[in-house]
């Protein structure tokens, strides 16, 4: 079950993915429906979620790859059933993170276009990306099904590949247009003239050959989503004790006393250590010591305090320009964190490169760009003596992207 791949089928309702499942697991689990209404209301594991698609695995490859089928709700014309739908996968994809499931990671995408519509409308490719947008890497095939005409297929796939061109950021991710009859279809009975099925054999192998692919974009795409959510948190924290070091800061700070300010950053930097995981040991602690002494009382922060107080605070009081000076030193030193501890994580820096921490930190303290971002703090909010708006003002303007 370790190198079992999962491939999600998504598209339009009626586009034919319930009878594409039967034909390729070999038996008729899934529901299926004529017309466009669909048959598939919650996300559903295909043959289950115990076991793998047996079909064709004398062909797979030799990392003995072989797939489940997870078929979703079709997006049907009405805007709340489509978001229905869209919100579903990616809760049931996010669900999934939490636990590192790999039952609830996609490793490739069957996106089914009906090959009788003759149409590929934009919205349907903006509906499949938002709904996987948490699999930004993982391939994509296109599955054209009911493909009954041989001669309209080459005009589809034509369609497909110019449509994903212009409407996918990553255009590169679709990886095969795929044209399949997934089920004998009668064109004349009386003539004897049928579609028979064509196309199963090719869709499978070529997943199959995708899968360690896909496998491996499926990966990275969790690590990105979490580091993501890692970043997130660090910096609502960061935001969080910007806003009391502004409180804090109404109070005049002399130069001699920024250091005031050290329980509250000592604070933010631990529970930015814990978010990444970064365990509370005797190296942590020097880590963090340097970090807090570096932004308080080192000479480039002392530097940056006095260049701070003597930004032109035209018709401002003394209580919007010193929470001004707080929130700016409380908000660089946390972005600086949130940036050293994320190459901690990532295996990038080790806690013992106490001089690259040291040399970050008085680099961006003698940035210009802080000046610029509290003088810009200072000309927006003018004589409001409000803490809490000034502190929101500055993290907005400080956040590092």
């Amino acid at each position: 079950m370790e190198n079992t791949g999962n491939i999600l089928l998504i598209g339009n309702s009626g586009a034919g993915k319930s009878t594409l499942i039967n034909a390729v697991i070999g038996s008729e689990e899934a529901y299926t429906s004529i017309g466009s209404e669909g048959t598939t209301k919650e996300i559903r594991v295909y043959p289950d979620e115990n076991s793998v698609v047996p079909y064709n695995t004398e062909q797979a490859p030799e990392n003995n790859v072989f797939f489940r089928l997870i078929d979703t709700i079709g997006f049907e014309s009405s805007y709340s059933k489509i978001r229905t739908a869209v919100n579903q996968l990616k809760k049931w994809s996010k669900n999934g993170t939490k636990d590192e499931s790999d039952d609830r990671q996609l490793h490739l995408i069957w996106f089914c276009v009906d090959g009788t519509s003759g149409k590929l409308f934009p919205e349907t490719i903006k509906n499949m990306l938002k709904a996987t947008a948490l699999w930004k890497s993982v391939p994509i095939i296109v599955v054209i099904t009911k493909s009954y005409s041989k001669p309209e297929r080459e005009a589809n796939i034509l369609m497909v590949r110019a449509a994903f061109e212009k409407y996918s950021k990553n255009p590169s991710r679709l990886k095969a247009v795929i044209p399949v009859v997934a089920k004998t279809y009668v064109i004349d009975e009386d003539a004897g003239i049928f579609a028979s099925p064509e196309g199963i054999e090719t869709l499978i192998e070529i997943s199959n050959a995708l899968l360690p692919q896909g496998i491996q974009a499926a990966g990275n795409d969790i690590d990105a989503y979490n580091l993501k959510r890692k970043r997130v948190l660090a910096h609502g924290l960061t935001a969080t004790a910007t806003t009391a070091a502004a409180v804090v800061g109404a109070i005049p700070i002399p130069i001699a006393d920024a250091a005031l300010l050290t329980p509250l950053e000592t604070g933010m930097l631990g529970g930015i250590a814990r978010i990444y995981g970064i365990k509370s040991d005797d190296k942590s602690s020097v880590f963090m010591k340097v970090i807090v002494d570096t932004g308080t009382v080192s000479l480039a922060a002392r530097a940056l305090i006095s260049a701070l107080k003597a930004i032109p605070g035209i018709n401002v009081g003394a209580s919007v320009l010193n929470a001004v000076i707080a929130g700016a030193i409380v908000a660089t030193i946390g972005e600086i964190s949130v940036y050293a501890y994320e190459q901690v994580y990532l295996g990038n820096k080790t806690l013992n490169d106490i001089d690259w921490v040291k040399n970050t930190i008085e680099k961006a303290l003698s940035s210009s760009d802080i000046l610029k971002n509290a003088e810009n703090v200072i000309n927006t909010v003018g004589k409001e003596d409000d803490s809490k708006k000034i502190a929101q003002i500055i993290f907005k303007m400080f956040k590092s992207k």
